[in-house]
């Protein structure tokens, strides 16, 4: 125990946060859904994976709902991040606690049976997370058992790739017999190859077979770039414009693994959405709408 606590010592911290986000100047529907956060703490209860890339002080429920009220959002779901690895007592705990605020999606071991499974089910999880293969780390990558057992109790399968691995893997993503495949963060395709690329113009594709939905999410992802990203720009354009019915949006609050780069301010980050979104209609539909549909919340 004490090799492990040293290894988590030797660990980068996350930079935190802004911890007071500017109001954005954009006014969201009522019902908005924040589809990508993450939640961390209290340290003394919940300890980070040994093999997870960063440690990051509390960041709690409660911090994370005064950041929604600045904003003007109502609903999140929690997405196990790579803190945890496959340890499902943190996110158990939020969703037990928060059963109406809250959904979440799992990262779960290979492991885990369908009886576990269910019992994430009745607390609010609504989908599966696997990575791909560069992401390291020791998560889960894509298993048809795993995604077999998702799929009977209708959740969806949620997939990070990094750089083009969209291109390699998504003849097996599509493989699955899951109803709906979500690709994080814009798939994670580089900003600076533009929307003509390979792996953007495999997303489209992706998107024609009607399964595949991508979470407008996490910009800096896909970029070096300081805020407001330009970059991403079109491809978030071209996306809306492709398939806005499989589009949902998030903060990707409290932004992990952005040391030494500048922390974006949530505020700005909503108001990122009329740049991206400019009809009020199709924005509604995409951070309302679309995300309560995709994750079960009630229709507002």
């Amino acid at each position: 125990m004490n090799e492990q606590r040293n290894m988590m010592v030797e660990k980068p911290r996350n930079q935190p946060p802004v911890s007071n986000p500017s109001v954005p100047a954009l006014k969201l529907p009522a019902g908005a859904v924040d589809s990508h956060m993450h939640l961390f703490g209290p340290a003394e209860q919940y300890s980070f994976s040994a093999t997870s890339r960063y440690v990051s002080d509390d960041m709690l429920p409660e911090t994370y709902i005064a950041v929604q009220q600045t904003l003007g959002l109502e609903k999140a779901v929690l997405v196990s991040g790579g803190g945890y690895g496959t340890d499902m007592r943190h996110l158990k705990d939020v969703l037990s606690r928060f059963p109406e605020r809250f959904r979440g999606i799992a990262l779960l071991a290979e492991t885990t049976t369908m009886d576990e499974m269910a019992e994430l089910d009745r607390l609010g999880v609504r989908g599966l997370r696997f990575v791909g293969p560069s992401h390291g780390g020791g998560l889960p990558q894509i298993s048809p058992r795993m995604a077999a057992i998702a799929h009977e109790l209708g959740w969806h399968v949620q997939f990070y790739p990094h750089g083009d691995e969209i291109l390699h893997v998504s003849d097996q993503l599509l493989a699955l017999p899951n109803a709906a495949i979500v690709l994080d963060h814009f798939a994670n395709v580089p900003a600076a190859g533009g929307i003509e690329q390979p792996a953007f113009r495999r997303v489209l594709e992706m998107l024609d077979t009607g399964r595949v939905w991508v979470k407008l999410s996490g910009p800096m992802r896909c970029t070096q770039e300081e805020p407001p990203y330009p970059s991403v720009t079109p491809l978030a354009r071209k996306l809306v414009d492709f398939a806005p019915e499989r589009m949902v949006w998030g903060t990707d609050w409290p932004h992990v693994n952005m040391n030494g780069r500048t922390m974006p301010d949530d505020g700005l980050l909503v108001d990122l959405l009329a740049e991206w979104i400019p009809d009020e209609t199709m924005r509604t539909q995409i951070v309302r709408d679309n995300a309560r549909q995709l994750y079960g919340f009630d229709p507002v």
